[in-house]
């Protein structure tokens, strides 16, 4: 995945955009735990600047939109709301 920057769900792959790629891996890495806002933009943006997080929103949406996560009810990604994000696969 991170060599190539593409992630195969099915037959189709998907590209993805480097920060894409950087905001998966730290989801992967801590699968199941509640990320906030703040530890995403440190390690993926490598910033504490907490002042416009837009750019956050606009990945978030674009990796839910990879994985075919639907907006209204996330099977992968899913808002933690007050809190940040959570990763889970669910059980096949």
């Amino acid at each position: 995945m991170p060599a190539e920057r593409s992630l195969s769900m099915g037959e189709k792959p998907i590209h993805m955009t480097p920060r894409m790629c950087a905001l998966l891996q730290v989801f992967l890495a801590g699968r199941g735990k509640v990320l906030t806002r703040r530890f995403l933009m440190e390690k993926v943006w490598e910033t504490s600047y907490m002042g416009d997080t837009r750019a956050l929103d606009v990945h978030i949406h674009m990796l839910r939109k990879a994985l075919g996560d639907g907006s209204r009810k996330p099977v992968y990604l899913r808002t933690v709301r007050g809190l940040g994000y959570r990763f889970d696969i669910p059980d096949a």
